[in-house]
């Protein structure tokens, strides 16, 4: 109970941190996005908010254990690989074209809006087809 508990308000406060950072609305994503017109580059402190803390807290967890669960993560040890680049483009043409990448899109269902459900409904089917489009192209050849 107490995990379900703790996962909870962890997940509301992070939403709630998406939305007052502004991650959740489309307008503001996009104009960090547009460099050559009217840039906004105030997300640079969201990055910065978010990047700062957890490089900060990989250095705490080593060794460690958590109080509600297995074990932290490891960080990954391997190179950039032809997966990962394609997976980076595929979501930042994604992030561009919508405004939203996948936690605020879920952020974004608790006040409504179509946008958010289709952008929601997208990205799942996505998610869906991606196991299988790799085996495809696993098999014919495509990326390795």
């Amino acid at each position: 109970m107490m995990r379900i508990l703790t996962a909870a308000v962890c997940g509301a406060l992070f939403g709630i941190g998406l939305y007052l950072s502004g991650m959740t609305d489309t307008r503001k994503v996009q104009g960090f996005l547009d460099v050559t017109g009217t840039w906004d580059p105030t997300l640079m402190f969201v990055m910065g908010g978010a990047l700062l803390p957890m490089a900060i807290a990989w250095r705490l967890t080593q060794g460690r254990t958590p109080r509600y669960g297995g074990s932290f993560p490891a960080p990954l040890q391997h190179r950039p690989d032809r997966n990962l680049a394609t997976g980076a483009i595929l979501f930042g043409m994604g992030w561009g074209l919508a405004g939203l990448c996948p936690g605020p899109a879920m952020a974004s269902l608790s006040y409504g809006g179509s946008g958010g459900v289709i952008f929601l409904v997208a990205m799942i089917a996505g998610m869906l087809i991606a196991v299988p489009a790799r085996r495809r192209l696993d098999t014919a050849g495509g990326l390795t």
